[in-house]
């Protein structure tokens, strides 16, 4: 018997959980305009609708280093205490408004120090946003929980001050850490006094691995630099051959360690060919630990909605395949085992039923 389709309302009433969405990757069209004329930032156009159509565009290069290069016009209005506040309370509420319940946002503090604010003050204001943009949808009966990962930038030399913030602030809304950057050529091993650090802090961590780099990247984020996540992880399919899983492949599965998959983005960038071929569906069934993500929602157009449908549209994803990676993003996210477990049991599978 064939499932039947689920409609676009429904995969939205769907109670999501996202592992890999990075902050400055999910502004708002109309935001970058305003904020970029208040800090006197030129930008491609100032109308909303084409900017968001350039984003798009200009993502859709099949080259990881131009599509991080569209970053330039979002960074440049998140240099001061008012862009920051604004843009990650908006990245709370819309994550919300559609279905979200669990998050965890990324970005590089680094990256947001050109308007004079330091380090510190950077992730202090960014935690304020998103704890007033957290009060805003509970308040509208839209709950949400964000959790937030610091990134050190692999390609520069302040990937230890970023682990150190984030074991700084751990009581304070930080729940892990991560690299981001240009992959090919930027070795995580490159940082392993930074991740050493954090495994004695007992500080989680993800790598960005196995997305414009292979499986050697894959392999030290996990067995060198000893990685809990992986940031996509596409090419763990190169240890796959007709359902035979080599030793690395097997250890990701086996070990369940979660693979942050993200389908659009991964289109954008070449890591993938089709949404009908990604391999997040041929690792699903093989019963790795794969879960959904927008990765950035204003770069690729896209929301956890709009992923869902894709997969159910053009992969033949049912409701349990959506609700096993929920359930999977659920059991691996940075907080305490309890409280995965009440999200799993008081949030996400009575939500779906409610849902359905």
């Amino acid at each position: 018997m064939t499932a039947p389709r689920i409609d676009t309302d429904t995969l939205r009433r769907l109670p999501k959980a996202v592992l890999h969405d990075h902050l400055d990757g999910g502004l708002r069209p109309a935001t970058v305009v305003e904020l970029a004329a208040a800090v006197g930032h030129r930008l491609p156009t100032t109308d909303p609708d084409e900017l968001a159509a350039w984003y798009y565009e200009a993502a859709n290069s099949g080259d990881l280093v131009r599509y991080i290069a569209t970053f330039e016009h979002t960074l440049a209005v998140m240099q001061t205490r008012e862009g920051l506040l604004r843009t990650a309370e908006e990245y709370v509420l819309d994550l919300a408004a559609d279905g979200v319940v669990y998050a965890e946002v990324r970005y590089a503090p680094e990256l947001n120090t050109n308007g004079g604010l330091t380090l510190a003050e950077v992730v202090e204001t960014v935690q304020e946003g998103l704890a007033a943009g957290m009060a805003k949808a509970a308040a509208a009966g839209t709950p949400v929980r964000v959790g937030t990962l610091l990134c050190g930038m692999r390609m520069f030399d302040r990937v230890r001050e970023a682990a150190d913030l984030a074991v700084a602030y751990r009581d304070a809304g930080v729940v892990g850490f991560d690299i981001a950057g240009a992959e090919d050529g930027f070795p995580p091993a490159d940082h392993l006094a930074a991740f050493e650090h954090l495994r004695r802090e007992s500080v989680p961590f993800t790598i960005h691995a196995g997305e414009a780099h292979g499986l050697p990247s894959i392999h030290q984020a996990l067995q060198v630099c000893g990685a809990q996540r992986i940031g996509h992880g596409v090419r763990i399919t190169d240890d796959i051959v007709d359902g035979k899983l080599g030793r690395l492949a097997a250890w990701v599965r086996d070990r369940r360690i979660a693979l942050e998959m993200c389908p659009t983005s991964n289109l954008q960038t070449g890591a993938a060919t089709s949404i009908a071929d990604h391999p997040v569906t041929a690792l699903k069934d093989l019963g790795f630990r794969v879960t959904l993500n927008t990765d950035n929602r204003l770069v690729s157009g896209t929301t956890m909605t709009r992923e869902m449908s894709l997969l159910v549209e053009q992969a033949g994803w049912n409701v349990e395949d959506l609700r096993t990676v929920t359930v999977n993003a659920a059991k691996s996210a940075f907080i305490p085992f309890d409280e995965r477990k009440a999200l799993i049991e008081d949030v996400i599978l009575p939500g779906y039923a409610a849902a359905l």
